[in-house]
């Protein structure tokens, strides 16, 4: 089933008061859905929407955003497994216009707290599913200690754990523990795209320098702190494995 937006509901001046699918969509695939028929979920969308009863319900569903000229044989390739998909979210989906404004890199105490809802978003950022899965281990920063204007490695170990060829988007995130101007709890750093075969492990390779961990500090100069970072490589940014390292000196 093909849904979602339009030039008339998506775009410039086309704000609306709720994120769901517009119009009587969503009754369309409950009818369809109660039928017993195998759904998937196509989305021509211009926006995050919030798909709760969808994502509840629907077992497959794949976002095309508005793709274009090509967008159907892309579609296409990907439903009927001539491509493995490995795109990744660049926004937040929430689970509620309530929650928003709601992004990965908040600031301490960003969050808001409900009675009726989580904190948690729907999709969060740089989420993305295939037709394969992967695990990850083995984290290293190398050195673990470093100066204002060194340099770490980040590795880790990827896996293709599934039966399908397909594409992994390693994402790095990193967390000033305590700095001089307030940071973002979580801050995208890196990524790598691989490619792995079913059964193959490949150890991805990110450097964190001076560009990725620097501040704008209350004298709007730039500036490396000193102290402790968190490290966060995973998949999303609901990362999977965690680690640190601590830059001395001035």
């Amino acid at each position: 089933m093909c849904v979602g937006d339009s030039e008339m509901t998506c775009g410039e001046s086309r704000d609306r008061s709720q994120l769901n699918l517009p119009g009587r969509q969503l009754d369309l695939v409950k009818a369809v859905h109660a039928t017993g028929t195998p759904v998937v979920l196509v989305l021509q969308i211009g926006r995050g929407m919030t798909l709760n009863w969808e994502a509840e319900n629907i077992p497959a569903i794949l976002n095309a955003w508005f793709p274009g000229e090509r967008g159907g044989q892309a579609v296409a390739e990907a439903l009927f497994g001539d491509l493995n998909p490995a795109g990744r979210l660049p926004v937040t989906f929430p689970k509620s216009v309530g929650q928003l404004p709601l992004y990965y890199n908040i600031l301490p105490y960003g969050s808001h707290q409900y009675i009726d809802l989580d904190t948690e978003p729907l999709f969060p950022f740089g989420h993305g599913l295939s037709y394969t899965e992967f695990a990850y281990s083995n984290l290293k920063m190398t050195p673990e200690q470093t100066g204002p204007s060194g340099e770490v490695t980040v590795t880790a170990d990827v896996e293709n754990v599934g039966n399908r060829t397909g594409d992994e988007v390693v994402q790095l995130y990193i967390r000033d523990k305590v700095s001089s101007v307030i940071r973002p709890l979580k801050e995208l750093a890196g990524f790598e795209r691989i490619h792995l075969e079913p059964g193959e492990k490949r150890t991805v390779s990110l450097s964190l320098g001076a560009r990725q961990l620097r501040l704008l500090d209350r004298n709007w100069n730039w500036a490396v702190e000193p102290g402790e970072f968190e490290v966060m490589v995973g998949g999303s940014s609901e990362t999977v494995l965690k680690g640190g390292f601590e830059v001395v000196g001035a």
